[in-house]
């Protein structure tokens, strides 16, 4: 093998090329239009242009692809995660080409890429499965007849396809027909095919999931296990390992069931076994499906006692993002074992001679707002504390697998995520304490992330106690969102009067006039008021608080401007977005963002209006529909009012804070 094509993009991309060339193989990176100057591009041996700016016309073009592989000469590819990591028809087609295909052979895609197929093939080597019914009759008939037999709750499932589009919890067997209905069809929207599971639920599980490596000469083992629990629209944003739930018996029965699972396909390279672990007692439901031993094993094994019952959630055939805490544990590189197993070399190592030291957590750095609305945008600004990149982190050091750069681009074509930082430290605790002061040392300015909740959901209680369940976030989301906006409005007098501030002091004199400003801060207007004393001091007084004396600039405090009357802050753990609405009338600038006025939240295109001037609106009606990421956001009107204004149409593009439509109040008529 002496150059990898790497079928991917961004931070995914970056990481092969890392390791490839630290193995002294050349890389061929590919490219849409939107990619051509992104790090990945720049780092490989070589870039091949894909033509387009849409994964369907780039990275999902398997002809393309092999044509660019052809025209470099590579002889090997690797898929990353994404894209067409788990495409049977993708690794075959490269396997036909000629090419070694770094992934497991595409046989064994095809036999777990469906949840019933991976099921099925569970059951039959004793790998724990929830009561459920995956059978070929999808009349609806039929499933009501199962889901009285398995009783509720039970989880309605797509068969094909991720990411959590096409499931629906059902909680009462009458809400049965209408999940069926709306579950087959996002599942045929979202993957070409309407074919439904149905399963007992677990109302409060935590997602636990075993990495497993096989080679081509029969051996496989696993690199213990991961707990993914911490989760928003069934997307991690927090990996770690070891869970703090599970102990060395049930990592070996965790463990065992996972590489039976592998075998039993006829696995070959990384893959991730991914399970529902639960305290709860199912013995109403009867006895977990599949009771014969796992493939190798000496004995029947149960699901385990109460208080550590797992069961199957499914396979994944490709590399984990969260791979890098599995890889600060253990020590290894898992792409190097990837491109070694792809090559023939047998697994470096047997199962005994692997040994997992500290604890490693890893969170998701997201262009995303505090709703976990995706945002696009330019990065105007970014730095971070010391760290590596794509190797694994000594204990109590950072790793930083990203692409970000200053002027990097974040498009509405691919996903939000701008990188993950891990840290692996000797305790749970030095962990925690040492990702949060990396997530506050991390300065991304210019588009919103996730970068303050981060940090606040490592401090919870819950998270911090190592108690967090599958449903942490839709129970304690709120009270997070609270908590940083309280912090927000208690720094945000010295922070957005230093970001307005900073560049627009007009001399080293103190002036003696008294500036009254108005900030608009997530749509509500604060009055302060404002004193130059010269010399960089400024003198903030809000209503009912003590006069402040701030010396720009203030250390710790980054601000820029992000359009002409709107910053962006950070300082510590806070982030912050800051208008000046000094300007405005009063009347407007006091209630915009409340009945009179809709401002876009984020970047994006519009592409519905279903309202029109003059339409009486009632609180939560829809006005205004954007796509942003491939996803569709419906912006409503915050109270009852009528329609004054529609300032965009379908089809335009829109940015953070702009106004979209105005309204008068619901009593009053619109002027002619």
């Amino acid at each position: 093998m002496k150059k990898i094509l790497v079928a991917n993009r961004s931070e995914i991309a970056r990481r092969i090329i890392h390791t490839a060339h630290r193995m002294g193989i050349e890389t061929v990176a590919v490219y849409s239009d939107p990619d051509a100057n992104a790090l990945h591009v720049r780092e490989a041996t070589q870039a091949v242009a894909l033509g387009g700016a849409a994964s369907a016309d780039t990275y999902l073009r398997t002809d393309k692809l092999l044509t660019a592989a052809r025209a470099t000469g590579a002889d090997a590819v690797h898929p990353g995660y994404g894209f067409l990591s788990e495409n049977a028809d993708f690794a075959q087609a490269v396997v036909d080409a000629g090419l070694t295909w770094i992934g497991p052979p595409p046989a064994a895609i095809l036999a777990l890429g469906s949840k019933a197929g991976a099921k099925a093939l569970a059951q039959a080597h004793g790998v724990p499965c929830l009561p459920g019914y995956a059978g070929e009759d999808q009349s609806d008939e039929r499933f009501a007849a199962e889901a009285a037999r398995i009783g509720t709750p039970l989880m309605v499932k797509a068969v094909a396809g991720g990411g959590g589009r096409g499931m629906r919890l059902v909680t009462d067997l009458a809400q049965l027909p209408a999940a069926l209905a709306s579950a087959r069809s996002e599942a045929l929207a979202g993957f070409g095919c309407g074919d439904l599971l149905i399963e007992r639920a677990l109302l409060q599980p935590r997602h636990v999931e075993v990495q497993v490596f096989a080679d081509a000469h029969g051996a496989c083992i696993h690199l213990g296990e991961r707990d993914c629990s911490v989760q928003r629209r069934h997307q991690k944003i927090i990996e770690e390992a070891p869970s703090p739930a599970v102990d060395a018996a049930l990592r070996e029965r965790m463990g065992a069931c996972a590489v039976a699972l592998a075998q039993a396909a006829g696995y070959v390279g990384a893959g991730t076994v991914e399970f529902l672990l639960d305290g709860s007692d199912l013995s109403a439901a009867g006895p977990p499906q599949g009771a014969k031993a796992p493939s190798g094993g000496s004995e029947p094994r149960e699901a385990g006692s109460v208080g550590a019952q797992f069961f199957l959630m499914e396979m994944n055939t490709r590399l984990q993002v969260e791979h890098p805490v599995t890889e600060a544990l253990t020590g290894l590189d898992l792409v190097e074992w990837q491109i070694r197993v792809a090559r023939g070399e047998p697994l470096p190592l047997a199962q005994d001679q692997v040994h997992l030291q500290g604890h490693a957590i890893e969170v998701r750095l997201c262009a995303e707002d505090a709703h976990f609305r995706p945002h696009t945008g330019r990065v105007l600004q970014f730095s971070a504390p010391p760290a590596t990149a794509f190797e694994r982190a000594a204990p109590g050091a950072l790793r930083f697998d990203h692409a970000l750069e200053e002027g990097a681009e974040v498009t509405p074509h691919y996903d939000a995520m701008l990188g993950k930082l891990i840290v692996h430290a000797p305790t749970r605790a030095e962990a925690i304490a040492a990702l949060v002061r990396a997530l506050h040392n991390t300065r991304v300015l210019g588009l919103p992330t996730n970068r303050a909740f981060l940090a606040a959901c490592l401090q919870h209680p819950v998270f911090a106690s190592g108690q967090a369940l599958v449903p942490f976030l839709s129970e304690h989301a709120a009270d997070l969102q609270d908590l940083l906006l309280k912090s927000e409005l208690k720094a945000l007098a010295h922070c957005a009067v230093e970001a307005i501030f900073s560049s627009k002091i007009s001399s080293d004199l103190p002036c003696a006039l008294a500036r009254p400003m108005r900030l608009r801060h997530q749509g509500q207007v604060h009055g302060v008021t404002v004193r130059e004393l010269g010399g960089g001091r400024l003198q903030v007084e809000q209503a009912g608080a003590e006069p402040v004396t701030l010396q720009l600039p203030q250390h710790g405090v980054y601000c820029l401007a992000v359009g002409s009357r709107r910053w962006h802050w950070q300082s510590g753990g806070v982030d912050g977005w800051v208008e000046d609405a000094s300007w405005e009338p009063a009347a407007r600038a006091d209630a915009a963002g409340g009945v009179t006025e809709l401002r876009a939240p984020f970047n994006g295109k519009v592409v519905a209006l279903p309202v029109a001037a003059g339409q009486a609106l009632a609180a939560g009606d829809t006005v205004v529909v954007i796509e942003s990421m491939k996803l569709e956001h419906s912006l409503a009107s915050p109270a009852a009012a009528t329609v004054a204004e529609l300032l965009v149409a379908p089809g335009q593009q829109v940015s953070p804070g702009q106004v979209l439509a105005r309204f008068a109040p619901a009593t009053q008529g619109v002027p002619a």
